[in-house]
């Protein structure tokens, strides 16, 4: 898991370049995606609103066992007045917000590239670099002053490859490791996919990369692709790991596989909010521009948004047709059974 001063700091160091939401992308519109810088508006307060509402609460889920080395405590059973049921409840509540708070999205870092000093008289001095480091206690890893000194007396900012392997050395951090591990590389991270293990891969990448790291990115990729391809949204459902997946989809404009796995597992709403995050991430597209006309019939709303920008038009006109189907025949099963009860409906009242 990320530790909470980096998460912490990353957020707040986009804070300024948060604003309103639809003015920062209105003024971005025609940025490639691949350059822009998606942490202002994964920090912003309406989509993070809406990431928190497509991901869900299970608390089964979310208090599961986990693959993490430590041994199962045995379930405690308790009576429990109805006061300390409810705050008993409100803590279960605080610790799953907690559990499922996101990692954070944004920019792939860089490394300095303009030296600090040469010194020619110290070039051939040494075969080996040296390195500088603040070991100052308390301070912040990210703002720690790391040197190198090349052998042709080049002093320079240390890259970031070099930063993580210097400061995990003087200030290691729990479950670590120096090297990247091998389950991120070729076949292995690909036998873990094949096995679904998406939530132990992405656990375990958050442990060990920061979340500007090009690895951490490249792997997160690679696990939310493979997802989208199988169609296994639900295997990330109700965890911390939903939310960046779904904003990665709408980032890439790929939106249309968990569109329809939404509308064919009865989350109408939720497909909604998702065209609506899509909207708010690119306001130019034709079904932003024009509005639809029914705003409260999610069903219409989406079917605006697949006859004017989606490339599976025809698949989610049919997916939307046999969820209308389905809720005329569930209405009809409904009257039936008040009929049978003896409960009048209203229309029949009249």
């Amino acid at each position: 898991m990320f530790s909470y001063r980096i998460n912490n700091s990353l957020r707040h160091s986009y804070a300024r370049a948060i604003s309103n939401c639809r003015s920062f992308a209105s003024a971005n519109i025609e940025t490639d995606p691949t350059e822009r810088d998606p942490a202002p508006l994964f920090f912003n307060k309406y989509v993070q609103s809406y990431l928190k509402t497509l991901t869900t609460v299970d608390y089964t889920k979310v208090f599961r066992s986990r693959n993490d080395g430590h041994k199962l405590k045995p379930p405690e059973y308790k009576f429990l007045t109805d006061e300390q049921l409810y705050e008993a409840k409100q803590i279960a509540k605080n610790k799953a917000k907690r559990y499922l708070q996101m990692p954070p999205v944004v920019r792939q870092r860089s490394d300095p590239s303009v030296p600090l000093c040469e010194d020619p008289a110290l070039k051939d001095h040494d075969t080996i670099k040296y390195v500088f480091t603040d070991i100052t206690f308390g301070l912040n890893d990210r703002e720690r002053f790391v040197a190198v000194r090349e052998p042709d007396g080049t002093l320079r900012h240390a890259t970031w490859q070099e930063r993580d392997r210097i400061v995990q050395i003087y200030f290691p951090q729990p479950s670590r490791e120096m090297e990247k591990p091998k389950m991120f590389e070729g076949e292995y991270l690909k036998s873990l996919l094949d096995r679904n293990e998406y939530i132990f891969i992405l656990d375990r990448a958050c442990v060990q990369f920061d979340p500007d790291d090009p690895d951490y990115q490249a792997v997160t990729r690679e696990v939310y692709e493979h997802i989208d391809r199988e169609r296994h949204f639900d295997n990330l459902r109700s965890t911390r790991h939903f939310g960046p997946m779904v904003f990665h989809l709408v980032w890439t404009k790929n939106i249309d596989n968990l569109l329809c796995e939404m509308i064919e597992t009865g989350r109408i709403k939720h497909a909604a909010i998702l065209i609506r995050l899509y909207h708010t991430i690119y306001p130019t597209l034709k079904s932003a521009v024009e509005r639809c006309k029914v705003k409260k019939d999610y069903v219409e709303f989406i079917m605006h948004y697949a006859r004017l920008d989606s490339p599976r038009k025809s698949t989610i006109e049919k997916l939307l047709q046999s969820y209308k189907e389905l809720q005329h025949e569930h209405q009809i099963m409904e009257e039936g059974i008040k009929q049978a009860h003896g409960i009048v409906s209203e229309t029949d009242k009249v």
